[in-house]
């Protein structure tokens, strides 16, 4: 099956040799978004609910790149530097998901690209 690209201009540019998201059938895998300005490609300044809600309005560019919205996405991967700050994250996740709600990990991590303390990445089933 053949793999297609996605790209937004809407969504920060992929910061190495990967796509934004990648089709395949009517599978979307949408790659980590990290909360990084499109406009500058800096880090967004602020504690983890801006950090985090810069990071979903990436993810939510790259689904309508693709053909989608939030509500296509299956499942959502969450990584935090510190997992003290789930409750805030959660917070953020629930104002750009409704029920029914995707399936989710949230894994804490030491490090993350640019010193981002959030990322996000998802998987998108389309009609």
């Amino acid at each position: 099956m053949p793999r297609t690209p996605i790209h937004s201009d809407h969504a920060p540019a992929a910061i190495g040799p990967y796509s934004q998201a990648t089709r395949a059938g009517n599978l979307v895998f949408l790659s980590g978004q990290i909360p990084l300005d499109p406009a500058t490609g800096n880090l967004v300044e602020g504690d983890i609910t801006v950090q985090a809600r810069r990071a979903f309005d990436n993810l939510e560019a790259v689904c309508a790149a693709a053909g989608g919205s939030m509500d296509d996405i299956a499942r959502v991967g969450l990584y935090l530097t510190d997992l003290s700050q789930f409750g805030a994250v959660n917070a953020v996740m629930a104002e750009y998901f409704a029920a029914p709600y995707p399936a989710r990990s949230t894994i804490e991590v030491p490090a993350l690209p640019k010193g981002a303390v959030f990322e996000v990445d998802a998987m998108m089933v389309l009609p």
